[in-house]
């Protein structure tokens, strides 16, 4: 199987985002190993270190490793930089998101907009076919008569799959990707890259916003996004709407509409007292425990919702405060995404699949209902955190099929 696989790779040039990190710095040993002709290429995307946490890996570090692991495995080093697509199509996505009180997820829009499209032009221009990362995934292509599908698969190690953060890729950028540690577990790596004595065997992974780092959120968004002293309001934890109480038939669907079973929590000034004070709503998340810095309760405060208009952030007493689960979501027409064109949902078309609407959460059972308003997902069991403008992924098994913006 590996002299196929050399066989057929030879002479085939590829490049790897060396990252500075153990995960893209095998990857490129593997390609090597398989008879690839592998170039190292290193994106700067960012240049402000405004509220990046102090002992953070700089880009400089990240440089200086990559081109270490450049020239212990004998591989051409570039470097591109990519700040002004980077800012543009990512970040001020980002702050855009906060402003309108939803919660991006810029590592997906990443993936989507930098590495798999302006890296990749970066990558051509090297005069390179294929493009690699260091995610854990797997990639399969299969021919339906003369038809080429791509499919995206999670990674061998469950706990470190990252096909979630690939949920808006298209065909056309996973024909053109190569995931050479998708079937190997992270202990695996981390063994081969000491085996190897590559500089970042021992390096920590990297944390926080996609080439950004671990940032201290409001004070980055405070670039763009004003301060605004709002209220905070408790809301008692024996509030409970219909629409989502425990009774709600799992997962079928009888007296009680799909559009009642997804909507959101609303609450109003009048739904509870008001504890305190805030900076500004958009700084909040569903879900969310720090930072709300409001004290004299048994259990932790946590954010059921938020208002941008009112500037008014929604909290409660524990995590298990029957507000922040919820039952169902809605994704809208226009931002749903199938990896898998072909199997595309047709109006009143209801199907069954597996769900996470966060990194590393365990797949949930739900089921899909397709209809002329966009897409409504009835999940099998209550859900904690469903949260606006983070991505809902699909899978059939260990194939990721598509994902959406979750609108409520």
């Amino acid at each position: 199987m590996n002299l196929l696989i050399s066989l057929h790779s030879m002479k085939k040039k590829v490049v790897i985002g060396l990252s500075g990190g153990v995960d893209s710095s095998v990857a490129a040993w593997i390609l090597k190993e398989q008879g690839y002709d592998v170039t190292g290429l290193f994106m700067k995307n960012w240049h402000d270190n405004t509220g990046l946490l102090e002992g953070d890996c700089s880009a400089e570090d990240d440089i200086m490793f990559a081109s270490m692991v450049a020239d212990r495995l004998g591989i051409p080093f570039h470097t591109v930089d990519l700040s002004e697509p980077y800012r543009s199509r990512v970040v001020d996505y980002m702050f855009g998101e906060y402003q309108a009180g939803r919660t991006p997820n810029p590592d997906v829009l990443c993936n989507r907009e930098i590495k798999f499209d302006s890296f990749v032009e970066e990558a051509h221009k090297l005069g390179a076919a294929l493009v690699a990362t260091g995610h854990f995934c797997r990639k399969e292509t299969v021919f339906e008569g003369k038809r080429e599908i791509n499919r995206l698969l999670a990674g061998t190690d469950n706990k470190k799959d990252q096909s979630y953060f690939l949920c808006q890729v298209t065909q056309q950028q996973l024909a053109g990707a190569v995931f050479p540690v998708g079937e190997m577990t992270k202990a695996e790596v981390r063994e081969k890259a000491e085996e190897l004595g590559l500089p970042t065997a021992s390096r920590k992974d990297s944390q926080g916003i996609c080439f950004i780092g671990k940032v201290d959120l409001p004070t980055f968004l405070q670039q763009k996004l004003e301060k605004r002293t709002g209220r905070t309001i408790c809301i008692p934890a024996d509030y409970k709407q219909e629409h989502n109480e425990e009774g709600v038939p799992e997962p079928a669907v009888n007296t009680i509409s799909l559009e009642k079973l997804c909507a959101p929590y609303y609450f109003n000034p009048s739904s509870g007292p008001t504890i305190g004070k805030h900076n500004g709503a958009h700084f909040f998340t569903v879900g969310q425990r720090k930072g709300i810095n409001i004290g004299g309760y048994k259990d932790p405060l946590f954010v059921l919702s938020t208002d941008t208009e009112k500037n008014i952030i929604y909290v409660g007493e524990g995590q298990g405060h029957p507000c922040l689960h919820r039952k169902g979501l809605f994704i809208k027409n226009e931002e749903l995404h199938w990896i898998r064109p072909d199997l595309v949902m047709k109006e009143g078309e209801v199907r069954d699949y597996d769900l996470r609407i966060r990194y590393r959460q365990p797949l949930q059972k739900a089921r899909l209902f397709k209809r002329s308003s966009g897409l409504f997902i009835i999940f099998h069991t209550l859900q904690r955190g469903i949260t606006p403008g983070q991505f809902a992924a699909w899978y059939s098994g260990d194939e990721l099929l598509g994902s959406g913006v979750i609108n409520a």
